[in-house]
């Protein structure tokens, strides 16, 4: 299942956020592919489209930067997909 996360991060957490991705590259955990990721270039807030079986899996690796970053996330469908569903 594909996962759309947006994220935003006040001024007063920025600089803890970006160390942690500085350190550990942002990497998810084992279960889940990332299809990209992209920041603002004012920085403060971006999206990350990923790939994983588990959402319980997405869920941890937001709970992981929950405390520097918000997280808006929601599953997703492609255009095929979407026709299906409208029938």
């Amino acid at each position: 299942m594909i996962f759309v996360s947006l994220y935003t991060m006040t001024p007063d957490q920025r600089n803890s956020a970006e160390n942690r991705f500085q350190q550990t590259g942002g990497r998810p955990p084992a279960g889940i592919k990332v299809i990209g990721r992209w920041h603002s270039v004012s920085g403060g807030r971006g999206v990350t489209v990923c790939e994983a079986s588990d959402a319980q899996a997405v869920g941890q690796w937001a709970h992981d930067w929950n405390d520097v970053i918000h997280f808006d996330i929601y599953p997703a469908i492609d255009d095929a997909g979407l026709a299906k569903l409208l029938g």
